[in-house]
């Protein structure tokens, strides 16, 4: 016996990417309306196809289009900020990663899904508290490294993003607002 295969069109498109498509940073937090500039330490071929995709899916005049721009996620039993600490040995001790928790993503995510009239809109979802290269290290229990005191950063903003067109026009707050109130929490 043969059945009936009923297909429904898809009405919205959630595309999830990433706050290294800004590329360079601007001297102050990045914020939806930023255009990429390609460059810096972090672009490659990751933010470069992340980058088109947005471009692609927003040109698309039949799709409901929302793009959450995500900065480093961490989370319960994620090997992230263990792992960070790869790259933070060779940071100034005072530069800063944006994070955003994992449930704060999810929380994010659904409200881009479900929220009415926001069609081609772009939203960065962030965490309240970007954390630095001292902190990472004090997170992850491990000494901070002598030689780490004699670097410099280049770009204090680099990589840092405004969570506040989220706050403002969908109602996000994060549950988690900084790593440090999800390690209270026993969140990591």
């Amino acid at each position: 016996m043969r059945g009936t295969i009923r297909t429904r069109a898809v009405e919205r498109f959630v595309q999830v990417s990433t706050g290294n498509v800004y590329g360079v940073g601007r001297g102050r937090p990045l914020t939806e309306e930023d255009e990429s500039r390609p460059g810096g330490e972090m672009w490659g071929a990751y933010p470069e196809s992340k980058a088109e995709a947005e471009r692609e899916l927003l040109a698309l005049k039949s799709l409901d289009v929302r793009i959450g721009r995500l900065p480093f996620v961490y989370g319960e039993g994620d090997p992230h900020l263990a792992n960070s600490l790869q790259w933070a040995a060779h940071w100034a001790p005072h530069q800063r990663l944006q994070m955003a928790h994992h449930a704060d993503v999810a929380q994010g995510l659904m409200r881009l899904l479900y929220a009415p009239g926001i069609a081609g809109r772009i939203y960065n979802i962030a965490d309240d508290a970007p954390v630095t290269t001292v902190e990472l290290h004090q997170l992850n229990g491990v000494e901070v490294p002598a030689g780490l005191h004699a670097l410099t950063d280049p770009d204090p903003w680099f990589g840092i993003m405004s969570n506040q067109r989220i706050r403002r026009e969908l109602g996000f707050r994060p549950i988690y607002p900084s790593v440090w109130t999800a390690r209270d929490a026993g969140a990591l």
